[in-house]
């Protein structure tokens, strides 16, 4: 079976990390291709014993820490660009692998080339470097009232400020500009037969504001076509996978604004 093929299924996953990773959808999505070419070439690093999955992301590390472009992305006068460099790529690459991706400390050992004992290490590592100067005022635009509760609850833990909850596109749009928030948490199809990409675009011509999307069909927004989210989570989520998330997206945020209660992750 062709590489590409016998991965196919694994490859939006890798998109959804890869974006999450560098920030950028069109970022993101130049790695997964550079790393599904290299496997063309030679796909024996998906026969390792913890599975394809495991080496696919294994062969995205290695084109990932290989390219010179992460050096040169991660030296820019850009404020975003120093921003990561407070955070070294490889405790990035641990947190992501464990709280967004679901592999276990031994696969992300794996995938990374480290000890196991280094994985729990690394991740916190990353977690403290992050927390410090992220938190800020958050919308959540979710139709369902039990979601929308976890997510508040889990957002309100993580140090943030939910300034209101919509139901509808009409809802979003009216909140969003009363309060102008810091994030938006927005499930892509709403109450009213609505979507939430749409109701995020018309916002986006009023102010920039960083947007993670929720939804249940992943596959449909993670095809490398554009435009595409590059922050997306899956329902049913994890907790560990919101907190993930919500940080990278602030963490590549040039314009986020502190709460006012300057909260901070816990």
């Amino acid at each position: 079976m062709h590489a590409s093929q016998a991965v196919a299924q694994d490859v939006p996953y890798l998109r959804r990390y890869a974006r999450a990773l560098t920030g950028s959808q069109t970022a993101g999505d130049a790695y997964v291709a550079a790393t599904i070419e290299a496997l063309i070439e030679d796909p024996s690093v998906l026969e390792g014993p913890d599975g394809p999955r495991a080496g696919l992301y294994r062969a995205f590390t290695r084109i990932w820490n290989s390219l010179s472009v992460n050096e040169v992305a991660e030296s820019g006068d850009d404020p975003a660009d120093r921003r990561l460099t407070h955070i070294t790529p490889l405790p990035r690459q641990a947190f992501l692998l464990v709280s967004l991706e679901g592999f276990d400390d031994a696969q992300a050992a794996s995938i990374l080339g480290l000890d196991e004992a280094d994985i729990r290490k690394l991740i916190d590592e990353s977690g403290r470097e992050m927390a410090a100067d992220i938190a800020t005022e958050v919308l959540i635009i979710e139709d369902e009232p039990m979601i929308a509760m976890d997510l508040e609850a889990l957002v309100e833990g993580l140090g943030h400020q939910v300034t209101g909850i919509a139901r509808t596109h009409a809802e979003a749009i009216n909140l969003a500009n009363a309060s102008q928030p810091g994030l938006i948490l927005a499930d892509i199809r709403l109450a009213d037969e609505s979507s939430g990409l749409d109701a995020v675009n018309e916002l986006l011509q009023s102010f920039e504001v960083p947007a993670i999307f929720i939804t249940a069909y992943p596959e449909r927004f993670l095809t490398g076509e554009r435009p595409e989210p590059t922050f997306l989570i899956v329902k049913p989520f994890q907790p560990s996978m919101v907190s993930a998330v919500i940080s990278q997206a602030l963490f590549f945020d040039r314009k986020s604004r502190p709460s006012p209660a300057g909260a901070m992750f816990g």
